[in-house]
């Protein structure tokens, strides 16, 4: 049994006197520890269709001072758990081995993640985070494993708009060469999840020598990081105990690259078609050729 599980012991084995709401709600927060990180009392309370004081009062049913006693111990235990075998068993023994099922719970966790975002995410922080995103002399995106894909793409739209972007996703000894052209000016987007491993610590520590801005978007790591950092952004990955989706931090990043159109949308719109431009250029003269006969039959010259 996990440890996050373990928390959650006296829901299961029922040795608990809950009230029958208090249950539903103590069964909630085991099935949904993620929400319970990034969701107020209030919003919980509306999701669960109760009052905030029986969500605080069931968190202190369960042996904790309050809501944010829980959310420690939850985000404590997340931490030590990064085994995707037992991820996608558990998402595998949801579906009941339905592909049906899987089809819609997977949608289903889509929406709920991108959801999530208007709910964690004020529109305040939106705005200030593209104004930086702007005004950096480099944008240096992290993020490994899984997440270095996202990286990569966001990377690629950011300068295709015109801006200085690029991603790093090393790992050990190699990813000091790609903190080594860093400097002041710089603004360092993190994408990391579960917990401070040795080249999340070195990377922040190397943006402080530097005087580089730090953004960070993650789901359980703002206690430990959030006081090195300049801005937090609780993005949720999805379901607890179950197969990590990236759905909201992809769309994240797309509302980020729609607010820089929409920030400096000359520069922006100059740079794209310096790059179809060069596209047209790359395609060749046949190519071009095909696409006026092509634009020609259409509209029905010969």
């Amino acid at each position: 049994m996990s440890g996050a599980r373990s928390i959650f012991l006296p829901v299961h084995d029922g040795s608990l006197p809950l009230s029958q709401t208090e249950r539903r709600v103590a069964t909630y927060f085991a099935a949904n520890r993620h929400q319970v990180l990034v969701m107020s009392a209030m919003e919980l309370a509306r999701t669960l269709g109760t009052s905030d004081a029986t969500v605080i009062r069931t968190a202190k049913a369960l042996g904790f001072d309050g809501l944010d006693a829980l959310r420690r111990a939850i985000a404590d235990d997340l931490k030590t758990q990064d085994n995707p075998a037992e991820r996608i068993t558990q998402t595998i023994r949801e579906t009941g081995g339905d592909l049906k099922k899987a089809f819609e719970d997977t949608q289903r966790a889509h929406i709920q993640a991108i959801e999530a975002i208007s709910e964690n995410v004020p529109v305040d922080d939106y705005v200030a985070l593209v104004t930086k995103l702007a005004g950096a002399r480099e944008i240096v995106i992290f993020g490994i494993g899984p997440t270095s894909a996202l990286a990569v793409y966001f990377a690629t739209q950011l300068t295709r708009f015109g801006l200085r972007a690029r991603a790093v996703t090393a790992t050990g000894l190699l990813l000091a060469d790609q903190l080594l052209p860093m400097e002041k000016g710089d603004l360092l987007f993190i994408m990391a999840y579960g917990r401070v491993y040795s080249e999340l610590d070195v990377l922040v520590d190397h943006a402080d020598r530097v005087s580089a801005r730090k953004i960070l978007v993650t789901d359980t790591l703002e206690s430990q990081l959030g006081a090195r950092v300049d801005m937090t952004l609780t993005i949720p990955r999805g379901k607890t105990d179950a197969f990590s989706m990236h759905t909201a931090t992809l769309a994240f990043i797309e509302a980020i690259i729609v607010g820089l159109a929409t920030f400096q949308p000359k520069a922006v719109i100059e740079k794209l078609e310096l790059l179809n431009l060069l596209r047209s250029e790359l395609a060749g003269d046949d190519v071009r050729l095909m696409h006026r006969l092509h634009k020609g039959g259409r509209s029905g010259k010969h």
